[in-house]
């Protein structure tokens, strides 16, 4: 009985709190319970509109930013900032563990109960396959963060996070193995596959899932299980309804805008305003760049003095999970990993012909000619880090591939992340460990 008591509350405020738009005012009178396909929308759409900011702190623990050490919110990243996960002052920020297992119980409702409540239909299937997608995405971020990064020789031992696939508020959960939550991932991206029929979702309600999401979700998964052939195939599969990317020689916008070209999942705010307005970029960060030739730079960055401000993020129009540069990264570096390098260096001029002048580009085409197979992946993931700077990936980049050192310096002290360090996987949160003495 309690249980139940408490998934009533708990859907009963999904239904009403998300009003925010006409298409989204659900509010039916005497209904706690989700019964109808508007009342399950409302359900995913609360959602999707409570995905959590975590990226944002993962870019604090890489090498993207310098803090300022003036900003009043410097407070609530310092701890962050320098590692210090053991004992982190209680004012700073959280990672939102907690929050992204209620997306989870979200997703449960609706494939749990709208699968069985609602008559089929198009709508239904669309739904219903968006759930299990958000789902395979928040359990991705769960093990990229709190996980060890997937390594096929350990998966199947190494420790992962708690797996929730149904509504029971009182179970506690032990955590699972990295294989069976990648395979969980997998499994939920392919039952979306079933049930998702919108190819690309149009500009505005792009923050749901498409088939064209689906499948750049599914080559980024491969990608970091090292299964580099499918990580192509489904990056192929995906840019058979998304594969333009904007030229910086023609249109000097952001690449990275929800209603640009490139757009194919607009869902997280992957860099928020008081990170932004408490940060500079680094120097390991501008120094990757051509500040003369690569049209992104005075895109994403203006200067302060001696250092450089970010023009990318903070920003609700900047919202960004997927979109088309990924795919020409992702399948360049799959290529280069399986030594096919005429496919790799095809890739990525095709991707850097959009992102430098002509003279830069000509000198470039000739330097990718004579790489080996090593430099061009040095290549291609500094281009990724170029590309994607905050937007999200670069901690996870760091996880999947060298785990180098870093060492960031603040009020005159200096911390070090050593090369592999174990604090490249952050521990469960206190609260977490306090609810659930099984983690």
């Amino acid at each position: 009985m309690k249980n139940i008591i408490k998934y009533v509350f708990f859907i009963g405020v999904a239904i009403t709190t998300v009003s925010c738009d006409d298409y989204l005012d659900v509010k039916p009178v005497g209904i706690v319970i989700p019964e109808t396909l508007k009342d399950f929308r409302a359900v995913l759409t609360k959602a999707y509109a409570v995905y959590p900011e975590h990226k944002s702190l993962a870019s604090t623990r890489g090498d993207e930013l310098l803090m300022d050490e003036f900003s009043n919110d410097l407070v609530y990243y310092k701890d962050i900032h320098i590692w210090k996960d053991a004992n982190p002052d209680r004012i700073t920020y959280a990672f939102q563990y907690g929050e992204l297992y209620n997306i989870i119980f979200y997703t449960n409702v609706i494939i749990n109960e709208a699968s069985n409540k609602l008559d089929p239909s198009a709508e239904k299937d669309q739904l219903v396959g968006e759930a299990y997608a958000l789902r395979a995405l928040a359990y991705f971020d769960l093990i990229n963060l709190f996980g060890k990064p997937f390594n096929p020789a350990t998966a199947v031992t190494d420790r992962g996070v708690p797996l929730a696939l149904e509504i029971d508020l009182e179970q506690a959960y032990i955590p699972e193995t990295v294989a069976v939550i990648y395979n969980q991932i997998l499994s939920d991206n392919q039952e979306a596959q079933k049930l998702i029929n919108v190819d690309v979702q149009t500009t505005g309600i792009n923050y749901r899932f498409s088939k064209a999401a689906l499948y750049a979700f599914e080559s980024r998964v491969f990608l970091y299980q090292k299964d580099w052939a499918k990580a192509i195939e489904a990056a192929n599969k995906a840019m058979t309804f998304k594969n333009a990317l904007t030229n910086l020689n023609t249109t000097a916008v952001l690449p990275n805008s929800y209603n640009g070209v490139e757009s194919i999942l607009a869902l997280e705010d992957v860099f928020e305003n008081f990170l932004k307005g408490a940060s500079y970029a680094s120097p390991v960060l501008i120094g990757a760049y051509d500040k003369t030739n690569d049209l992104r730079f005075p895109l994403f960055y203006q200067a302060s003095g001696s250092k450089f401000t970010f023009k990318k993020g903070g920003d609700t129009s900047q919202k960004c999970t997927f979109r088309a540069s990924e795919l020409y990264l992702t399948k360049a570096e799959a290529s280069a990993q399986l030594n096919d390098l005429p496919t790799a260096r095809t890739t990525v001029l095709t991707f850097i012909k959009n992102r430098y002048n002509a003279t830069a580009f000509n000198q470039l085409s000739t330097s990718i000619a004579n790489m080996s197979q090593t430099q061009l992946l040095d290549f291609i993931g500094q281009e990724r880090q170029r590309e994607f700077a905050v937007e999200g990936q670069r901690w996870f980049d760091l996880r999947r591939t060298s785990q180098k050192e870093i060492i960031h310096t603040l009020n005159g002290q200096t911390y070090t992340l050593i090369q592999n360090d174990p604090r490249y996987t952050l521990p469960f949160p206190e609260n977490a460990r306090l609810n659930n003495p099984d983690l």
